[in-house]
């Protein structure tokens, strides 16, 4: 069989991923003791017929059975049948909104109070990150985008090659936190500052090429590339099978955009399975058209 455990932030979407995996023929568990996971695992086993897929999420609500987070990550090495772990997070400022909007009481907080809670399990939850097959940034998935997003990762989870996830964004929208290579494109001359440019993006060839043919962009990502293409065998090896590399600018619409798209296909050349997300490329696109009008 195979197991998924879903942990991380609380706010950050857990519930609303397990939902989503049942939704996928996945047998799911919400907040099962670790202690529980080889017993759980044998139940699947010996069912008739046996379950193939299961899911649980375990999270800091293990803190209140007095459960140090190093016992758990002990538990979950224990697992003998193949198993990833997906960690949700998201922005701290998302996650205090989250409980706000919600009324809810957050587990680890004085008195249910949010701000302390997300605190506090972020520290308590450092060793079920460190442990993660995949960690991702929720800040920005909406509800209903949840399914699509679950469904788009299982399917790596079971690969045995490296995936690797080329992803644009601004920093005024924040640094995605699910990112294992952050890349800072903002010392290339910005097309913004270009009437005709602005309401373009890096998809557009004008702005691709503007960006690519400054001084040391194609230098940096040739560099960029053998180094990537030399770090992937060390981290198979580590287990770990998605890596994911985020080109950012100020707004995520033009340098980073360009960037992204022109290290996409250079590790597509070089042989390597490759999926490109721009966050930011829209919602960029909106704030331009607010404040400028729309003159493409």
């Amino acid at each position: 069989m195979y197991l998924l455990i879903v942990t991380g932030m609380s706010g950050a979407g857990k519930s609303l991923a397990l939902r989503s995996v049942e939704e996928l023929g996945y047998y799911c568990v919400d907040n099962l003791p670790s202690p529980m996971l080889s017993e759980f695992i044998h139940m699947c086993e010996t069912a008739v017929p046996p379950i193939e897929k299961a899911a649980v999420t375990i999270d800091s609500r293990e803190s209140l059975l007095s459960r140090s987070s190093h016992s758990v990550v002990e538990e979950i090495k224990k697992i003998a049948v193949p198993h990833d772990v997906l960690f949700l997070d998201a922005r701290k400022d998302v996650l205090r909104r989250r409980y706000n909007e919600t009324r809810r009481r957050h587990p680890l907080g004085v008195a249910g109070e949010a701000e302390s809670g997300v605190e506090s399990e972020r520290i308590y939850l450092g060793d079920l990150r460190e442990i993660a097959s995949r960690t991702i940034d929720t800040s920005d998935i909406a509800a209903r985008n949840f399914p699509r997003m679950i469904a788009k990762i299982l399917p790596e989870f079971s690969q045995s090659e490296m995936s690797l996830i080329v992803s644009s964004f601004g920093f005024k929208r924040g640094v995605p936190i699910d990112a294992d290579f952050v890349i800072d494109m903002r010392f290339a001359e910005n097309p913004f500052y270009y009437e005709e440019m602005r309401p373009q993006s890096g998809l557009d060839r004008q702005v691709y090429d503007f960006v690519m043919e400054q001084p040391f962009v194609k230098e940096y990502l040739d560099n960029l590339q053998q180094n990537i293409l030399h770090m992937i065998p060390l981290f198979e090896q580590q287990d770990k099978h998605i890596l994911r590399v985020c080109f950012g600018c100020t707004g995520g619409r033009h340098r980073s955009v360009a960037a992204a798209e022109a290290f996409a296909e250079q590790m597509r050349q070089a042989g390597q399975a490759v999926r490109i997300f721009h966050r930011d490329l829209v919602t960029e696109e909106e704030d331009i058209t607010a404040r400028f009008g729309n003159k493409k």
